[in-house]
């Protein structure tokens, strides 16, 4: 029988702080049970993984190996500004805009896309 992904973990040195930023770019909620050492987020509506994330000491020191993908439902300006008022950053785009790396609050990449 295969495995399925249950859910996708963040370290983080704040877990409520990233869990936030994910729950609202993502149109869901914090879990109410979540601290600031484990928070988890679960998927809106179409499903997929929860998100899971755990207070650790240690900060990011490289870039990421695997990273979300986002599909922008509007124009991806609009979407990239948004996540901008949430607190990510963006890092590079294409030369059409139809492809932007962002990072989260804590440097954790991730890309916007038509």
């Amino acid at each position: 029988m295969a495995s399925f992904v249950k859910s996708v973990t963040f370290d983080c040195s704040d877990a409520l702080v990233l869990a936030a930023f994910w729950a609202e770019a993502l149109g869901s909620n914090v879990d109410e049970d979540s601290t600031a050492d484990r928070a988890w987020v679960e998927p809106p509506g179409w499903g997929g993984p929860n998100l899971w994330f755990h207070k650790v000491p240690e900060g990011k020191s490289a870039k990421n190996r695997q990273h979300f993908d986002l599909r922008a439902m509007g124009p991806v300006k609009a979407e990239v500004d948004r996540l901008v008022a949430l607190g990510a950053s963006v890092i590079g785009d294409s030369d059409d805009g139809d492809l932007v790396v962002m990072a989260d609050p804590e440097g954790n990449e991730f890309c916007v896309e038509t």
